[in-house]
């Protein structure tokens, strides 16, 4: 085996689960019901939207752009606490939605609430094998953690083309797939990796995990999908860390309750260090529509 091939895997379930299986309850107590853990889409402008509104917008925003209503199975990889699975289902009358997840508290939260149209695994993409093809992919802030800090940009470009080539073949003629990634923006990869800041979000938030940049995701997925649409919502996702503080500072006692004060702490700092770097650029947050090359090139 080839050391590309050999180093396709990214973060390891352990690592996953040290950030994820903080607890949900923990969660509970600053994301919104739906326990959306991900950048939401505000409309541009209103002080009224409120969280909830702009994360239910964002999910519904990648269920379209994936074609994924009324069709009969959806796959939605990195599927959080479920809140995409749910609505799949309870609003765009999708047959069958399977979600997978590295999280063990993440799936039992969605176990918790069995809908026998909703289906979680705990289980890398890597390991997925459908019985039939989907009729739609959505991926909301999975691909940040399908590779690791210290490989190269062509060994991430490979990783990141498993991804895509596995999406290829799970999907239908014709089929979308629907992401949504963080990524280096107006940043030197090199740079941000010897910076404290980054340092600090790469290795005590989220273990084993490094971002791409577009021009990687665009190699990777050349000649497998067809860009349809590209958008850079970095202000979203700055507004988003804000509220997210705000609502971490307001309900610290019962956090800190919950966890204890050093992982209150700790996320405190790396909510308002993500705003500032989306905030002057140094990251991005890309959705992005893929449509289905059914003869892709060699």
């Amino acid at each position: 085996m080839s050391n590309v091939q050999s180093r396709e895997r990214g973060a390891s379930p352990e690592a996953i689960q040290q950030h994820y299986d903080v607890g949900s309850d923990f969660y509970a107590v600053w994301l919104d019901r739906t326990l959306t853990y991900s950048c939401a889409l505000w409309l541009d402008g209103d002080s009224d939207d409120d969280l909830e509104t702009a994360q239910l917008r964002k999910i519904d925003h990648h269920i379209i752009s994936a074609r994924a209503r009324r069709v009969e199975h959806v796959l939605d990889v990195g599927c959080g606490w479920g809140a995409t699975l749910k609505r799949l289902v309870s609003d765009y009358g999708v047959r069958q939605s399977t979600g997978l997840t590295l999280s063990v508290a993440q799936a039992e939260h969605i176990a918790a609430q069995p809908d026998p149209h909703i289906q979680v695994r705990i289980e890398s993409w890597m390991d997925h094998t459908p019985d039939q093809p989907y009729d739609g992919i959505i991926s909301i802030g999975a691909f940040e953690h399908f590779v690791r800090p210290g490989w190269t940009s062509d060994e991430k470009v490979s990783a990141y083309r498993a991804f895509f080539s596995r999406c290829h073949d799970w999907l239908r003629p014709g089929g979308c797939l629907s992401l949504q990634t963080i990524a280096y923006g107006n940043l030197d990869p090199d740079e941000a990796r010897n910076s404290p800041g980054h340092r600090f979000l790469l290795h005590e938030i989220f273990p084993e995990t490094e971002l791409p940049t577009l021009g990687e995701i665009v190699r990777a997925a050349d000649g497998l999908f067809e860009f349809v649409t590209l958008r850079n919502d970095r202000d979203d996702y700055r507004r988003t860390c804000r509220v997210w503080f705000d609502r971490l500072m307001k309900r610290r006692t019962q956090a800190t309750t919950l966890v204890g004060e050093a992982v209150v702490a700790r996320y405190l700092r790396y909510l308002k260090l993500s705003a500032t770097l989306f905030h002057y650029a140094q990251t991005a947050l890309y959705r992005i529509a893929f449509r289905r090359l059914d003869e892709p090139r060699k």
